[in-house]
């Protein structure tokens, strides 16, 4: 008998030892991978709050501007100066602070931080898909700034024009919420 139960106990050991290693590489290894390894834009408004995922292997230099405008609190009190419902949500303009001025919201070179990224970072397998972030531009890709826009829908025509930075991957249901004057409380990094 105890020959026999030195034989069982190798095979309950390599059974024992397999089993984690599968459990390891299918449910461990998978959630290790499946982890960010990029910030996340977390944005409160007067509405709801939402939350967008960045790209910063596709552009880094895009990303790392909004996110050093978010960290010195840059979008916070500014406020929703384009909002077309099925079509786009947009701010990033700090001349919306100041309701005296909604004539201006968005356009012109005070309509955005001053610091344009100064490439144009449009890479085609990023796509203006629902919910989709990108930058916005007046004409140039290189000289977008702080404005960044949201899409509300599939909008295939504007690939290739724009720089998409990132994706909603929280509160999806609040930016077409959005309207003209709504308050961006705060913009943060949860990294």
């Amino acid at each position: 008998m105890t020959v026999t139960l030195w034989r069982r106990t190798p095979t309950r050991v390599i059974a024992g030892t397999l089993a984690l290693l599968a459990l390891a590489y299918y449910v461990v290894v998978p959630r290790v991978l499946a982890q960010r390894s990029s910030a996340l834009v977390v944005v409160e408004t007067t509405r709801g709050t939402f939350a967008f995922d960045t790209y910063p292997k596709d552009a880094p230099l895009s990303v790392a501007h909004i996110l050093k405008l978010a960290k010195a609190g840059f979008y916070n009190g500014q406020r929703v100066h384009r909002a077309v419902p099925g079509f786009v949500v947009q701010f990033g303009d700090p001349q919306t602070r100041d309701l005296d001025k909604r004539a201006l919201w968005g356009k012109g070179l005070e309509a955005s931080s001053g610091e344009p990224i100064g490439v144009a970072e449009v890479v085609l397998k990023r796509k203006n898909v629902a919910l989709a972030v990108g930058l916005a531009h007046q004409g140039e890709p290189a000289k977008a700034d702080s404005q960044l826009y949201i899409m509300l829908e599939a909008r295939p025509e504007l690939d290739g024009q724009y720089a998409v930075i990132g994706q909603v991957i929280e509160g999806e249901d609040v930016p077409a919420q959005l309207q003209v004057g709504d308050e961006i409380r705060r913009v943060y990094i949860r990294e």
